[in-house]
């Protein structure tokens, strides 16, 4: 029999992924992990600001020839990074990439990706987790092979692909994606990866999981209010679109798929004080594409939802803050009587 690209087990498999607060990252390193059961695994987490960092911090020291770097529901974006990539490959490293992310896809289309990589996938027709897991699956068709530790996660998987896609068909998938998400607010835990390592075709929660997710709605529920509190609209010259934007505690999809069904034509965009970002979301009728506003600021995405970090955010809101205390200051007194001047 023909051996595949996966025959043969490597000694070191690293997994770089999207997380460890995303489902669908997640979901996509587990998929790999529990493919390469027996290999030493080391995962890596993180999201789109620290993605070249983190990629070039895997040398050639810590992979050697022979190993395995995947890189899964992400895409690094400086020239140097490939370079990277290109060394390790030239040392004998296998390196795979799965991308699902719009921005993701049109740097590749533009030749902007210069990586030879042993396989690859990138479409925005399913969510990263399922186009690892059906390019595996079908590496164990081709050759004949059957991994029960790997096919007992395709429940996750397609509870992944749900939710990222925002389908929401199956049943807790939202609540799934919501409890990986407060596993991972610690981003040096790996929480929610080893749940999902050992987690059963049912998708039986353990203790941490159901604290998690008990938190989750907790959270949920005050996020809301801050948002609604902090709401501002702004109806955008020269365009159909209608720019809501507020403050929020983490949750952000949750807030704007709320939002979106009371809204037309709407884009949303929610500075979350947990994640330190800016989430953007669009009312189901718009077909605003968010991916390319993300990526004016340094983000990416998809279409219809998409995150970025605008570097002078920061100071904008320590000018506003400023400006709004500063008015207060000159009515200020002493206590001995108005304040000098």
């Amino acid at each position: 029999m023909e051996k595949n690209e996966f025959s043969s087990q490597p000694p070191l498999v690293h997994l770089v992924s999207h997380g460890p607060y995303c489902l669908d990252g997640v979901a996509a390193a587990v998929a790999v992990a529990r493919y390469r059961a027996g290999a030493t695994i080391v995962p890596h987490f993180s999201g789109n600001e620290h993605i070249n960092q983190v990629i070039r911090s895997i040398g050639r020291a810590a992979a050697p020839a022979g190993s395995e770097l995947w890189i899964t529901d992400i895409s690094w974006t400086e020239n140097e990074t490939d370079a990277h990539l290109r060394d390790l490959a030239a040392h004998g490293v296998k390196i795979y990439w799965f991308d699902h992310h719009r921005t993701a896809l049109k740097r590749y289309a533009a030749g902007e990706i210069d990586v030879p990589f042993t396989a690859h996938v990138v479409s925005e027709q399913v969510a990263a987790a399922r186009l690892v897991y059906e390019h595996l699956e079908q590496q164990l068709t081709t050759a004949a092979q059957h991994n029960e530790t790997f096919a007992a996660f395709s429940p996750v998987v397609a509870m992944a692909d749900d939710n990222d896609r925002w389908i929401h068909a199956i049943p807790g998938s939202r609540e799934l994606a919501l409890t990986i998400r407060t596993l991972g607010e610690d981003r040096e835990s790996l929480a929610g990866y080893e749940a999902l390592l050992k987690i059963d075709p049912t998708v039986t929660y353990t203790p941490a999981m159901r604290a998690a997710y008990e938190k989750a709605t907790r959270e949920i529920q005050a996020s809301f209010a801050m948002a609604e509190k902090s709401r501002v609209s702004l109806a955008v010259p020269g365009t159909p679109y209608t720019l809501v934007t507020a403050v929020c505690e983490g949750h952000p999809s949750e807030i704007g798929d709320a939002w979106g069904k009371n809204a037309t034509q709407t884009v949303f965009a929610f500075y979350d004080l947990k994640g330190e970002g800016v989430s953007l979301r669009r009312s189901p009728d718009c077909q605003a594409d968010l991916s390319q506003l993300a990526q004016f600021f340094g983000g990416g995405g998809h279409p219809a939802a998409a995150g970025c970090r605008p570097t002078d955010l920061h100071r904008l809101f320590a000018q506003e803050l400023a400006r709004v205390l500063s008015s207060a200051l000159p009515s200020l007194t002493t206590p001995d009587g108005p304040a000098s001047r």
